[in-house]
């Protein structure tokens, strides 16, 4: 009922950037919280980042100072600018959308993941 693709990962050296998209689409009334997790090989997935739709953002530690979200609600998209980044960084990041169908369900769902290396 609800799709999300995401886009922009790829290899980056230590210190560069990249930027993460993530659409969302499909039977969709509104959408609620937005969100970027990663997974490294070995560990737990973790969140990364969130935002709601008023605009309250969270972050990691580890992230701070580092990764920028925002979002688009006219085009149900989040983006993950990701700057300064480390080899740590490195892991399968997901986007997950926390919406209302226009069935009036909540439903929360997972993009497939896209992977980001960051190089030393």
């Amino acid at each position: 009922q609800v799709q999300v693709v995401e886009s922009g990962g790829g290899l980056a050296q230590a210190g560069g950037s990249l930027r993460l998209s993530c659409a969302a689409s499909g039977s969709i009334f509104s959408i609620y919280d937005m969100a970027w997790y990663r997974q490294a090989p070995g560990k737990q997935r973790e969140l990364v980042s969130s935002i709601t739709s008023g605009g309250s953002i969270t972050y990691v530690d580890s992230v701070k100072g580092r990764f920028t979200i925002s979002r688009d609600n006219a085009k149900n998209t989040v983006y993950l600018q990701m700057n300064s980044l480390k080899p740590e960084d490195t892991a399968v990041y997901y986007c997950y959308v926390d919406s209302v169908t226009t069935a009036r369900a909540r439903f929360g769902s997972w993009g497939q993941g896209t992977q980001v290396t960051v190089s030393s």
